[in-house]
Formats: C-alpha cells, sequence, structure tokens
C-alpha cells in the first residue's frame, strides 16, 4: 500500500520518497481512508444536487427509445418502486461519471509518492486520455450506438405486437452498453501502457494483428446484445482504437531508441 503522508511532501519529490520508505502499514491505510472519504464525499454532494432532476435525467436517457415508439406505445412499470429506483439508480451513475476526474486524481495523489519523475511524468498525460477516452465512449454509445441499436430492434419488431419496454430493463440495458463502451474506448491507453512497461512491443503487436481483429468481434459478440449491428458497431471501433494505440506506441518506442542512442 503506497500513501503519501503530508500534502508537503507530495510537492517535494525526495521527502516523499523518504517518507514513504519509513510510514508504517496503519499509516497507509489511514491515509488511504483520507482519500477514500474525499471520493465518497464529492460523490454523494453531486448525487444530492442532482436529485430534484433525476426524472428529468431520465427523460434524456430514454428520448433515443421513445423516438423509436409508435405513437401508441409507451414505456411501462412493472414493479412498484421502479418509477422511484430506476431515476435514483441513474443519478447515482451520472453523479458517479461526473466525479470521475476527481476520483482519479484522488488515486493519482495517493499513489503519486511511489512514482519516479520519469513514471510520473507518463503518468498524467495517460490519466488524462483514459478520462477523455471514457467520456467520449459514453458519448459514441449514447448518441451512436444506442439510436442505431433501438431502431434495428424497432424496425424487425412484428406488427402485430407494441413495443413497450420496462423503465428498469432499458436501464439497466443502457448502463451496461455505457460501461462497454466506456471501457472499450480505453483500448489505447492499455496498449501504451503494456508497451511502456516492456509486456509487448509494436511489432509483436503488429504479428498479432489478425487475432486481435478477431478477439475484437470475439469480445464485442459477448459484451453487446446478441444481434451483427451492436457486434460491428463495437468491434470495429476496439479494433481502430487498437490501431491509434499501435501508432503512438511506435512514437514512444522511437523517442525510447533515440534517448538510448544519445546516452
Amino acid at each position: 500500500m503506497i500513501a503519501s503522508n503530508e500534502d508537503s511532501a507530495v510537492n517535494d519529490p525526495q521527502t516523499a520518497t523518504e517518507n514513504l520508505a519509513t510510514m508504517p502499514f496503519m499509516q497507509h491505510l489511514i491515509v488511504l481512508r483520507k482519500y477514500l472519504f474525499r471520493i465518497v464525499a464529492i460523490t454523494l454532494l453531486i448525487f444530492f444536487c442532482l436529485l430534484p432532476f433525476r426524472n428529468f435525467t431520465y427523460q434524456l436517457l430514454s428520448e433515443p427509445l421513445r423516438q423509436q415508439f409508435p405513437a401508441s406505445s409507451t414505456m411501462i412499470a412493472t414493479d412498484v418502486t421502479a418509477t422511484f429506483m430506476a431515476p435514483f439508480k441513474l443519478n447515482l451513475f451520472v453523479a458517479l461519471m461526473l466525479a470521475m476526474p476527481f476520483i482519479l486524481y484522488q488515486i493519482w495523489s495517493f499513489v503519486r509518492p511511489a512514482l519516479y519523475e520519469k513514471e510520473r511524468n507518463l503518468a498524467l498525460p495517460l490519466l488524462l486520455g483514459s478520462i477523455s477516452l471514457f467520456y467520449i465512449g459514453i458519448a459514441f454509445a449514447y448518441f451512436i450506438t444506442l439510436p442505431a441499436i433501438l431502431h434495428f430492434f424497432m424496425s424487425v419488431s412484428p406488427e402485430s405486437v407494441a413495443p413497450m419496454t420496462d423503465i428498469n430493463s432499458y436501464l439497466s440495458f443502457c448502463l451496461k452498453l455505457f460501461l462497454v463502451f466506456g471501457l472499450t474506448f480505453e483500448i489505447p491507453v492499455i496498449t501504451l501502457l503494456l508497451i511502456l512497461i516492456g509486456v509487448v512491443s509494436t511489432q509483436s503487436l503488429i504479428e498479432k494483428r489478425r487475432f486481435i481483429i478477431v478477439g475484437c468481434f470475439f469480445v464485442s459478440m459477448f459484451a453487446t446484445p446478441p444481434d451483427a449491428l451492436s457486434m460491428i458497431m463495437l468491434a470495429i471501433p476496439m479494433w481502430l482504437l487498437f490501431e491509434i494505440g499501435l501508432v503512438f506506441g511506435k512514437i514512444l518506442e522511437k523517442r525510447k531508441q533515440t534517448i538510448a542512442h544519445k546516452n
């Protein structure tokens, strides 16, 4: 377990390293508790600030589905508590998403004293990149993937069947989709990390490209609804994001080689 003892030590790498080496295990836990308390506090604060708007937030989430409904169809609640719990759960999810930069910053502050200066310089851009990519993945799922999937399922529905989706089922479907795409868009960061720590090289990834592409389709087959459109809309971005990570990986490797030749 790693942590910083004092805020001043965070600003002084040498002091932080010395404190890290001498701090007892319980002291690490105490400092970790401080960061966890901050994370919980800011998440709850955002949650309660958004609580009055929970029904409006759910209206925004359900907009892509309601646009696909026939005029005679509506969303339904099959449970007595669903009309309260579904917006409540969505509100908590939105609060976590909005608090994510702060959460990751607290994690960064906790592990920062244990990193070397070179690792710190690389970790912060990767941290910012991972946050941005996670949000981009959720936005891609909401604005592009979700409407396309809903339109496909509505278009293949028999004419004698009136689609009326349960609000809890729709919420679970959307949150799963958002998390899958948010995590999927972290592929460039994961690729760069694997290259940086020496687990793989860009050349080995290039040689295994065909297997990685097949793996993208294999993963998307289990992570998305059981239709070809959903699978393609996840697998192709996964492949493209892998290629982006590979390009940046090549740049990092060339920079490493240049520094090594100079030394």
